[in-house]
């Protein structure tokens, strides 16, 4: 796991248990930081014996400029979060996005005619990805106009229907049958008096602290809640499958996940 700061991340544990349960007894997996400066150095530096990365903030879009070959899916969104090494060189790929997916399947959301999301960061751009594997068109509601039309090329790109609305009407994303939020903690808290009457699925990719009150709000509403840690779960075993060609295995992962809490 490249990043900083990733001293705080779960995902070595989710990972190691994996190889554990997996019988995978010579594979490990570390944290170590590493900023957009020091990437292509390091990168280039490792030896065969490195099977793959994940990277996090602030790697997810300097991974596409050392990566030899760049997945479709990738580079439509504009940022991986894995590289794995394949004969030819290092690989991106994005997990975020079909972690997202995996996520809200476990919800029960297999297909959906929109999504409101809130924000319009990096996270967000996986959750246009998401819906476009939904067959949703997407709401976005936004602090910055400007915000909203940096994520217009990733729905273009997607064939993903975009709507942009104003920060003030967030708490209309509540109507919606999706809502995923991918602000910052705090950001969102005052959607906590919305109306949550339609019982949307609401997807709240902060996971520390859980619950947000948006989270806890909707689901005293009786909503279905994804959170950031199974978002953490799907991406890591798409990348643990990406990394070893094995099955991954997900009662191990996400009992290791849930030890950390």
């Amino acid at each position: 796991m490249l990043g900083k700061p990733v001293g705080h991340s779960r995902s070595p544990a989710i990972h190691r248990a994996g190889y554990a349960a997996a019988g995978l007894g010579g594979w490990t997996y570390d944290a170590i930081e590493c900023d957009e400066s020091a990437l292509a150095d390091l990168v280039g530096g490792l030896g065969p014996e490195w099977a793959g990365l994940s990277l996090t903030m602030p790697l997810k879009e300097a991974a596409l400029r050392v990566a030899n070959l760049v997945d479709p899916f990738a580079a439509a969104i504009g940022a991986a979060n894995t590289l794995v090494r394949r004969p030819y060189g290092w690989h991106a790929y994005n997990t975020d996005a079909p972690g997202m997916v995996r996520a809200l399947l476990e919800a029960g959301v297999s297909r959906t005619p929109a999504v409101a999301l809130l924000g319009a960061g990096g996270t967000a751009r996986a959750a246009i990805a998401a819906a476009a594997s939904l067959a949703a068109d997407v709401t976005v509601y936004t602090r910055r106009p400007e915000a909203a039309e940096e994520l217009r090329p990733v729905a273009e790109a997607l064939d993903v229907e975009l709507t942009a609305l104003p920060w003030a009407a967030a708490a209309e994303a509540a109507a919606a049958p999706v809502l995923i939020s991918t602000v910052p903690k705090g950001a969102a808290d005052h959607l906590a008096v919305a109306d949550f009457s339609a019982r949307p699925v609401v997807f709240d990719a902060i996971y520390d602290p859980w619950p947000t009150p948006l989270a806890a709000a909707a689901q005293r509403a009786g909503c279905p809640i994804v959170s950031g840690l199974d978002l953490l779960l799907w991406q890591a075993v798409d990348q643990f499958e990406l990394f070893t060609s094995a099955k991954a295995p997900v009662a191990a992962m996400r009992a290791a996940l849930s030890a950390t809490r």
